[in-house]
């Protein structure tokens, strides 16, 4: 499995506080069956700055202790960056890194409850460049919950879509489970990625959501969202969706 989500990096933001405590989690994804890990600690969201730069040279580093301590765990080096005003200008100067090598795919982050009046702009700029934004936990933004055609729009023009495995399992409530499975019933995602911290029940669930995946929707569905985290970070063309909206009123009556 790749995951292409999760703060392993030590002492950066608010995953991992330690080398060991890194190396702890590394073989918990390990265990969990994951063999490649695009490590994307918080960027420009208002408490955390992890340049590129400097995430290259630590991403290094710690793969030379994954190494040395023999965790059959393979590293690249990321960025979870949060929409703001300053984007656009980071990415002139060369600070923002991708989920691909090639600068197509950007993991970008909402704020927990809201998704900015500037969003939509903010998303055709970055096309304009041929960058194809990646919508991180969606699942678990409050203002999408409550209004999931936001999701639906940006979807629609180009956008894609992560969900946390957790989410699915039941990790973060009932409230935000059910809406991941509303999400995967109308086709409105793309990947699973672990999200993984150092912190209680954030730890990787990746295996139990494609197991439950498997059972719920089919084979194929697991197939293809494990599919696309390899063309993502390869930097290739993603397996079409055939996606549709959430009827909100249905929605509502669960």
């Amino acid at each position: 499995m790749i995951d292409l989500h999760c703060h392993l990096l030590p002492g950066v933001d608010d995953g991992s506080k330690s080398m060991d405590i890194s190396l702890k989690l590394a073989n918990d994804a390990v265990r969990d069956g994951i063999s490649y890990a695009l490590l994307t600690p918080h960027h420009m969201n208002g408490v955390y700055l992890n340049h590129k730069k400097t995430v290259i040279q630590q991403t290094q580093e710690f793969q030379m202790e994954l190494d040395r301590h023999k965790i059959p765990l393979k590293v690249f080096p990321g960025q979870e960056v949060r929409i703001n005003g300053d984007l656009l200008t980071a990415l002139d100067q060369d600070d923002i890194l991708f989920a691909d090598e090639g600068g197509r795919y950007l993991m970008l982050e909402f704020p927990d409850d809201d998704v900015p009046d500037y969003t939509s702009n903010m998303i055709y700029e970055l096309m304009q460049r041929g960058i194809i934004p990646i919508i991180v936990h969606p699942e678990r933004n409050t203002k999408i919950m409550k209004q999931p055609d936001i999701l639906y729009e940006l979807l629609s023009r180009g956008c894609l879509s992560q969900i946390t495995a957790g989410s699915y399992v039941g990790t973060f409530g009932h409230k935000v489970q059910r809406f991941s499975k509303q999400l995967l019933q109308t086709g409105q995602v793309y990947i699973f990625a672990s999200d993984a911290h150092n912190l209680p029940n954030r730890r990787y669930k990746m295996a139990n959501a494609f197991s439950k995946l498997d059972h719920e929707f089919g084979y194929d569905y697991v197939s293809r969202l494990s599919e696309n985290a390899k063309r993502i970070i390869n930097g290739d063309n993603v397996l079409p969706n055939d996606f549709s909206e959430i009827k909100t009123h249905l929605f509502h009556l669960f």
